[in-house]
């Protein structure tokens, strides 16, 4: 039941997604963006302000660690399976573009605050990327952010500490001073990622 549970908000997350890709065909000559998106969705009610905790138990805003373009993860640090997957495509990514010379932050949302606390997302940020900004915080914040990224989230109850979290995949792409302007899905590589993104970063330039 968990397990369906979980696919169904996944699924309604998607839905959500996909139902935005209207705005790219209605919208699609004031887009600067147009050529980047490649069908999917044009900037949305995805993102805004949260307030978390980083890896020295510092407590940062969404204007502290989205000062660059960034690509938003949200998964736990016990995940055994999709999160380690995700987040090397997301690093992966991360070097590409920067051997082209495009500075991208890699940041991961814990949805796990409960063992995931700032000393413990240290040593994941420490053995994952020097540049991954790693946060966490407590349930109510870690609640706001999810919500405002429209992420899902939801504890297997086992009744001991090694229990699983159920949650969406997506890992977005944030603009400083533009918000979202697309998500990746599991399934994209790392060079389609760091492909995409970069014409993301180099419009966004030309806008500016």
């Amino acid at each position: 039941m968990t397990k369906l549970y979980a696919g169904v908000a996944a699924a309604a997350v998607a839905a959500f997604l996909g139902a935005s890709a209207w705005y790219v065909v209605a919208n699609r000559a004031d887009d600067a963006f147009a050529e980047c998106r490649q069908g999917q969705v044009a900037g949305g009610d995805i993102g805004g302000p949260f307030t978390l905790v980083d890896t020295t138990g510092k407590t940062v805003t969404d204007k502290d660690v989205i000062t660059k373009p960034s690509l938003v993860y949200f998964g736990y640090t016990f995940c055994p399976d999709v999160c380690p997957l995700d987040m090397a495509r997301n690093v992966e990514a991360v070097d590409k573009l920067d051997a082209q010379g495009l500075d991208v932050t890699p940041v991961f949302i814990s949805i796990d605050p409960e063992r995931d606390t700032p000393a413990a997302l240290a040593d994941y940020a420490a053995n994952l990327h020097p540049k991954l900004v790693a946060l966490t915080g407590s349930p109510e914040q870690v609640k706001a952010a999810s919500q405002a990224y429209k992420t899902f989230y939801k504890k297997r109850e086992t009744g001991d500490e090694y229990y699983l979290m159920d949650h969406s995949t997506f890992t977005y792409l944030m603009l400083p001073g533009t918000g979202f302007v697309d998500f990746f899905r599991q399934e994209v590589s790392s060079d389609q990622m760091a492909e995409s993104v970069a014409c993301f970063v180099k419009a966004g330039k030309a806008r500016s």
